[in-house]
């Protein structure tokens, strides 16, 4: 069974920092990238970032470029977003997506920047 969990969201002040985290399992076959989507209410789906596991090629929105950083995990199927210098505008739902041949989606953590 396909799994992907996502962890690490929460509330935090504009300028303040957070960590996801984002583990899969259960592939029959290679995850050729880990990616992070975000939704906003009332807004589209967007890619956030996203890395590609065997050559480490990251790939970044840019509204998030210098702010944000994807990482792998010792294993393949795990990534990381450190996200620095948060603003109102990061508030979210952060979902990961592991992408094979098909694409797998976690439920999402949300991410929600206030004062």
């Amino acid at each position: 069974e396909v799994k992907v969990v996502e962890s690490g969201g929460g509330l935090v002040h504009p300028g303040g920092s957070l960590r996801l985290s984002c583990e899969a399992s259960g592939f029959s076959n290679s995850v050729l990238s880990m990616n992070w989507f975000r939704q906003a209410p009332g807004k589209e789906r967007e890619l956030v970032a996203r890395i590609f596991p065997v050559s480490g090629t990251t790939n970044y929105a840019d509204s998030v470029k210098g702010r944000f950083t994807i990482s792998r995990g010792n294993g393949r199927n795990t990534a990381y977003l450190e996200m620095n210098n948060l603003k109102p505008e990061d508030t979210a739902m952060y979902i990961c997506c592991a992408r094979t041949t098909n694409d797998y989606w976690g439920q999402g953590t949300q991410v929600t920047v206030s004062s």
